[in-house]
């Protein structure tokens, strides 16, 4: 009973730290925010993750209501802070923008996502 007890013990333990490992980078939270109609014309579009970033493989693509690609294409990580996200944007007009996502952590999990923002 005692062996029996020291060994479910034993697998509990690994099956959390195994779980801890299988971690997906989130967005925590962007800017111009998820939704949000902003008067002040943004330099960039900026995505804060739940976990570190595989810069090779993460990016941020922005596209206007025609569905043209118009960020400046210099998607980069943070340099002091590896789940920090960015690309330039050129000077924008008012409409609605789409951000497009692809985010890899450093672990290997892909997550996919988008959102809006207008410029009044």
């Amino acid at each position: 009973m005692k062996f029996l007890r020291k060994l479910l013990l034993t697998e509990c333990t690994l099956l959390l730290l195994i779980q801890g490992g299988w971690a997906h980078a989130f967005v925590d939270h962007t800017e111009p925010a998820v939704g949000s109609q902003i008067h002040s014309v943004p330099t960039q579009v900026k995505i804060w993750f739940t976990e570190k970033l595989e810069p090779a493989f993460s990016k941020i693509q922005v596209f206007d209501n025609t569905g043209r690609e118009i960020d400046r294409r210099d998607v980069k990580i943070d340099q002091s802070n590896a789940a920090l996200l960015t690309v330039s944007l050129p000077e924008l007009k008012p409409g609605n923008y789409k951000v497009v996502w692809r985010a890899v952590s450093v672990d290997t999990h892909v997550t996919t996502g988008n959102f809006t923002f207008a410029l009044l």
